[in-house]
């Protein structure tokens, strides 16, 4: 992630960025993500992919959304879609793959790298599609967690993986606010 003239674009899976950063007992500050990613070269996009609840006059999540918005992100919303499994229980489904692996897909001829916020294995194929199309992939997601929070499968397909808690001090919003203070 090194090259100033690297062409890159990133792609957060918002629930399972926000479940590893959880696991590691941090806050994402995503002012200081996008920064950080601009430094490395040639930053041409930030997707943020999130679930909003279906039927919910209001959402906790719109005015986190909405900021992401107004600072920088695409955001793509899925809406939520509650059903009763076989066995009766409530289950809440909001699955963001396909989405996400379109507008990869289409930017692909237009960036050197893809920095990949996910754990999910299911995006394997999606990296290695990526590389096919000489793409290089970073992954970004945690195995220090208990239990690890990225796919053994995913992690192997990328090219490089970096662990969430490597970016610690880089991400953290309490880091964040501490130099803001001190200031």
């Amino acid at each position: 992630m090194s090259c100033s003239s690297n062409r890159l674009a990133i792609f957060i899976d918002g629930p399972s960025l926000r479940a590893a950063a959880k696991s590691l007992k941090f806050d994402i500050d995503y002012m200081r993500l996008l920064r950080e990613f601009q430094g490395h070269g040639g930053l041409l996009r930030a997707f943020y992919y999130t679930a909003l609840v279906e039927d919910q006059e209001y959402s906790s999540a719109r005015p986190f959304v909405d900021w992401l918005e107004y600072n920088g992100y695409t955001v793509v919303t899925r809406t939520t879609r509650e059903f009763i499994d076989s066995s009766g229980r409530r289950k809440v489904k909001a699955n963001m793959l396909v989405d996400l692996t379109v507008d990869a897909m289409e930017i692909a001829k237009h960036i050197d790298q893809m920095v990949l916020f996910s754990g999910d294995g299911d995006f394997r194929s999606l990296v290695e599609a990526m590389q096919r199309r000489g793409v290089r992939v970073t992954v970004v997601s945690t195995a220090a967690s208990v239990p690890s929070m990225i796919a053994d499968e995913l992690r192997r397909q990328a090219d490089v993986f970096t662990d969430l808690v490597e970016l610690r001090s880089a991400l953290d919003r309490v880091s964040s606010e501490r130099v803001v203070a001190r200031r």
